[in-house]
C-alpha cells in the first residue's frame, strides 16, 4: 500500500453538477488528519496509554497555524486498520463513522445522525471539534501501530482500494496503543521530523513537519522499521531498562543528494538508553533541493544572455563586471569591454588555473542575481565554503562575495596550490546553483515521495 505525499484530486460528481460542486469534489486533499487526546493536545510518539484514548483531529497540519491550508470542506469517512490496511479493525456501520469539515477543521461527528455513538472532544483550532476513533478492535501488529484513514464520502468506492478508502483520495496517519497491563509494560522512544528551511538545524516555529519519513531501530538486527505520523513524529515500543539503542532516519528513494534531492541538516542517527520511563531520541531536519532560477556559463555566452544583458544595459553589465576580480588563464585581470570579449572569455574557461573557473561560474552567477533570476537571499548547498552554516548551506549573496574576495587574493590556483581545493569548493557551488539543481526548496511538497519505502 502506498501513501503518495503529494496532494492530489479525483473527479466525481455528474454532468449535472453545477460548477462549485464539481470544484469542491476535484479540490485536492489538502491539510492533514492527525490523532490526539480528546482534549486535542498531542501525545509524545502518538503512543497511547488505551484505544479510547485516540481522538481524530483535521484540518491544518498539527504544527501549522490555524490559518494554513485545512481539509477541503465537506463530508468525510473515516476508518481503522492495522498498519498495512489488510485487516479492517473498525467494524460498525460506515455512517457511524462520518465527519462533516466545514472551513477547514471538523465542525460536527455527522455519524450521530446514522446512529452512531462515539464521543466528541476538542480540536486544534476555534470552533473544531475531535472525534473518540473507539470502537475498534485490537491491532494484529505486534508493535502496537494502527493507521487510521479519512476519505470524501464521494471517493468511498466499496469495492475498491482499502476496504472502500482509495489511498490517492485519502489522508492517513498512524499511532501506536500500549498493551493493557496494570501499568504500561513499555516505554517509549519518540522523536521528530521536520523541514529545516532555514538549515540551522532547529526546529523553528512554522517549519512543516514531514510525515511518512522512515526511522528504524536497532537493535533487534535487522532493524525495527516505522514511518513518521502527520505531526512529524516516530516512535518504538521497548521494554523498560532495555538498555541502547540506534535511531536511523533512511531517506526515501533513491537516496540523499545528489542521487536523489533530499539533504540532511542535522546528524542522521543518533542513540538513546532506555531506563523506566519515556525517551526522547534524535529529531531529524531536512531540506530537499531543486531549482531556484540558475542559468548556465551556456546561457550566458548564446542569444539568450546576450538579449539578457542588453536588456539590463550592456555597457552597464559590463562595467559591473569589471569591478569583480575575474581573471584568465594565466591569472590576469579579466575586464571585459565587449559582449564578444565576454562571450569568448566564458567559453574558453577550464580549471588549469581553478581560479579561471571559479571567475567564471561567479559571473554567470552575479548575472543571474542581476537580472533578477536568481535572489541573493536564496540558500544554497555550498560545503566546504567559508559562508555555509554547519550543515554546509550559505546564502548566493554571501558566496558570490566569498569567491571574488578569494581571487583577490588568489588570482591562480593550480594543482600543487594549497588554496585550490578551497577554489574548488566555491566552484562546485556555483556551477551547482548556475545549473540549477542545489537550491533550498521552500518546503516538502516540493520533493513529493512514496510511503512506505
Amino acid at each position: 500500500m502506498a501513501l503518495v505525499l503529494a496532494a492530489c484530486g479525483g473527479q466525481t460528481g455528474s454532468l449535472g453538477a453545477s460548477s462549485s460542486s464539481l470544484q469542491a469534489a476535484n479540490a485536492p486533499l489538502t491539510g492533514a488528519i492527525y490523532t490526539t487526546l480528546g482534549d486535542g493536545s498531542l501525545v509524545n510518539g502518538n503512543v497511547y496509554d488505551a484505544k479510547e484514548d485516540v481522538y481524530l483531529n483535521g484540518g491544518p497540519p498539527p504544527n501549522a497555524p490555524c490559518t494554513a491550508a485545512g481539509l477541503p470542506d465537506g463530508e468525510y469517512y473515516f476508518q481503522v486498520t492495522d498498519p498495512s490496511g489488510s485487516t479492517l479493525l473498525t467494524t460498525d456501520p460506515i455512517d457511524h463513522r462520518r465527519v462533516q469539515v466545514q472551513g477547514g477543521v471538523f465542525v460536527a461527528y455527522t455519524g450521530a445522525l446514522y446512529g452512531g455513538t462515539r464521543q466528541v472532544g476538542a480540536g486544534k483550532c476555534p470552533g473544531a471539534i475531535s472525534v473518540q476513533l473507539f470502537p475498534y478492535a485490537d491491532t494484529p501488529n505486534p508493535g502496537g501501530e494502527y493507521k487510521v484513514w479519512v476519505t470524501r464520502v464521494a471517493d468511498y468506492a466499496p469495492e475498491s482500494g482499502v476496504h472502500g478508502f482509495l489511498p490517492a483520495k485519502s489522508k492517513t496517519d498512524n499511532f501506536k496503543v500500549r498493551m493493557r497491563g496494570e501499568e504500561p509494560a513499555d516505554v517509549v522512544i519518540w522523536g521528530y521530523k521536520w523541514y529545516d528551511a532555514n538549515t540551522n538545524g532547529i526546529w523553528d516555529p512554522g517549519e512543516p513537519a514531514i510525515p511518512g519519513w522512515r526511522v528504524e531501530k536497532e537493535p533487534p538486527t535487522p532493524s525495527e522499521v516505522t514511518y513518521t505520523s502527520a505531526s512529524g513524529q516516530y516512535s518504538f515500543l521497548v521494554p523498560k531498562n532495555s538498555g541502547s539503542y540506534t535511531l536511523t532516519e533512511v531517506p526515501p528513494p533513491p537516496g540523499w543528494w545528489p542521487a536523489g534531492r533530499w539533504l540532511n541538516t542535522t546528524p542522521t542517527w543518533g542513540t538513546v538508553t532506555v531506563g523506566s520511563a519515556d525517551v526522547h531520541g534524535p529529531d531529524f531536519g531536512n531540506v530537499c533541493l531543486g531549482p531556484g532560477g540558475g542559468r548556465t556559463l551556456g546561457f550566458w555566452s548564446n542569444r539568450n544572455g546576450q538579449n539578457t544583458m542588453n536588456g539590463l544595459g550592456m555597457n552597464t553589465v559590463l562595467a559591473e563586471l569589471r569591478n569583480l576580480h575575474l581573471v584568465g588563464a594565466n591569472g590576469n585581470p579579466f575586464d571585459p569591454t565587449s559582449y564578444s570579449e565576454f562571450r569568448s572569455w566564458l567559453l574558453g574557461a577550464n580549471a588549469t588555473n581553478m581560479a579561471y573557473m571559479l571567475s567564471a561560474q561567479m559571473a554567470a552567477m552575479y548575472l543571474n542575481v542581476r537580472a533578477g533570476f536568481v535572489e541573493g537571499s536564496a540558500l544554497v548547498y555550498a560545503p566546504g565554503t567559508q559562508s555555509a552554516n554547519a550543515a554546509g548551506f550559505a546564502q548566493v549573496s554571501a558566496l558570490l562575495a566569498e569567491a571574488d574576495a578569494e581571487l583577490a587574493l588568489h588570482p591562480t590556483a593550480f594543482a600543487g596550490d594549497p588554496w585550490r581545493t578551497y577554489q574548488e569548493a566555491l566552484k562546485n557551488a556555483l556551477d551547482w546553483a548556475n545549473n540549477n539543481q542545489t537550491f533550498v526548496q521552500p518546503g516538502p511538497e516540493a520533493c513529493p515521495f512514496d510511503s512506505p519505502y
